[in-house]
């Protein structure tokens, strides 16, 4: 009986991230297609995809980049839509974009006198700003989520780590499961 249950969960291993992942992907390419009113599974998401590239190529031109930053401006003087646009555009120069965020992984001791130890990215290098000299700003992502928690240590208790950010950044959102195998070292 052990036999078949071990057989079980190994074809559970096998077969549920395949299924969701597919699952997750047919839900977007349909509710793009939906929203875009296409019968032809893919076709929305394809033009979605050129759109947003033309969209990007457009903003990187000198005869309509004024126009990206009078929007921009404009976006930055309006009550609500200003913490909105603000909070969703430095979240996403965060992951793509020329001012990469999650670039310098660190390991943090919380505790002087404790051996626990926390991984994060730094965010920012200088927080005089907020009248915290010496201080640096370092973003800690939670495991199977996509929020996390943004704490302030002295720099002399951030140590950067030399692995490959996107590396950290697995590792972290999968909960330490995923990453590079020891016997693979």
């Amino acid at each position: 009986m052990k036999t078949i249950a071990k057989f079980f969960f190994e074809g559970l291993l096998v077969i549920v991230p395949v299924v969701l992942s597919l699952y997750i992907v047919y839900v977007i390419f349909t509710k793009i297609d939906g929203l875009l009113g296409i019968p032809i599974p893919g076709v929305g998401l394809v033009i979605t995809l050129v759109f947003i590239t033309f969209v990007g190529i457009l903003a990187k031109t000198f005869l309509t980049g004024w126009a990206v930053r009078l929007f921009e401006r404009l976006f930055a003087k309006l009550p609500l839509i200003k913490v909105l646009y603000g909070s969703i555009k430095d979240l996403m120069s965060a992951f793509v974009g020329d001012k990469k965020s999650f670039n310098k992984p660190v390991v943090v001791t919380l505790d002087a006198g404790a051996e626990v130890k926390v991984i994060g990215f730094v965010t920012k290098t200088d927080l005089g700003f907020l009248g915290l000299p010496g201080q640096v700003s370092v973003y800690l992502p939670q495991s199977y989520n996509f929020a996390g928690t943004l704490m302030i240590f002295p720099k002399d208790k951030v140590q950067p780590i030399t692995a490959n950010s996107a590396e950290v950044m697995t590792f972290l959102l999968s909960g330490g499961v995923s990453g590079p195998d020891e016997q693979k070292k």
